[in-house]
């Protein structure tokens, strides 16, 4: 297990290391002058080579690379075009806010997922099963806009239940993390139910009915743990998506997070900031999948004798 865990962190490095590629290349790869595309065509001539030399531009490309890589390994990602402030911490400013819109919208994607999963394993082939199925296919397909504002209209529009966007309240919070956990539920419910119907029909599953327990004891304990490594990979997936910023989501609620961020960045042009936000994304992915990659072993011992082969 541990020469797994290291050879997935030369990996996450690794990918990493391309992603730093990818950021540095923003910059450079963009068609024109990306210092005019970035103050504009009002923009001097003097304040254009004054950018160019604060950003470093007019140096070769392998030593702007080595710099910008120096600089973001002491935790300098430069400043941000449009607020002159650093870009790390404007990043961390929003981050708390991305972090809890993401972990409430995949706990209620879970419970929603597994509990339609299990349901719709148990009745197979019923009118029930038909029903949550094609529900979960509904949440696959719906544009996360789209019933975002459809949520508004209702819960915040005509019922007043709850304000209708730009806090950090959890009032704020439910609406995006319900349109979240649904769109989200779908992908696991359909993985949950096709996993359980495929335990469900194993011998061990029928050994333990026979021997008379109880049928919630039998799915929770005995069929739902042999199906959860599949799931547990989408919800890893989902979790470093969302922490990238829930783009979409986050700009229908005005939520102020990475995602609203990153979509101002774009729009003003302010490189620095979507040089940074990219990094950050790729960080967040590395690091939520090597977690996935340990829970595999606490979820199934048999993946770390698996892992141990391997290693040998």
């Amino acid at each position: 297990m541990k020469q797994y865990f290291l050879n997935r962190m030369l990996s996450g490095v690794i990918v990493l290391l391309g992603i730093s590629i990818f950021s540095f290349a923003l910059v450079h790869f963009i068609p024109g002058d990306p210092v005019r595309i970035m103050l504009g065509e009002k923009a001097t001539k003097a304040q254009v080579e004054q950018l160019r030399e604060q950003m470093g531009l007019n140096q070769p490309l392998p030593h702007q690379y080595l710099t910008y890589m120096e600089k973001v390994i002491q935790g300098d990602f430069g400043n941000s075009l449009q607020t002159e402030r650093p870009v790390i911490v404007e990043i961390m400013e929003r981050f708390p806010a991305t972090v809890k819109l993401a972990f409430a919208g995949i706990g209620i994607a879970v419970v929603i997922g597994l509990t339609m999963g299990m349901i719709a394993a148990k009745y197979k082939n019923t009118f029930l099963d038909f029903m949550l199925m094609a529900a979960a296919s509904i949440g696959l397909s719906l544009p996360s806009f789209w019933l975002g504002l459809l949520v508004i209209m209702f819960f915040s529009v005509q019922l007043g239940w709850f304000p209708i966007a730009g806090g950090t309240g959890w009032k704020d919070l439910v609406l995006p993390a319900c349109t979240l956990g649904v769109l989200s539920s779908a992908m696991i419910s359909r993985l949950t139910r096709s996993g359980m119907v495929e335990v469900l029909s194993h011998d061990y599953i029928r050994t333990a009915r026979a021997k008379g327990l109880r049928e919630s004891i039998i799915l929770f304990r005995h069929a739902l743990c042999n199906v959860m490594i599949p799931v547990v990979t989408v919800v890893g997936l989902q979790i470093a998506t969302l922490l990238g910023g829930a783009v979409i989501i986050e700009q229908v609620f005005n939520w102020p997070g990475i995602g609203t961020l990153a979509i101002r960045a774009i729009s003003a042009r302010d490189f620095p900031m979507i040089q940074g936000i990219v990094l950050l994304m790729g960080f967040v992915y590395v690091v939520v999948n090597m977690m996935v990659d340990l829970l595999y072993g606490l979820i199934d011992p048999r993946v770390d004798l698996i892992t141990e082969k391997e290693g040998r």
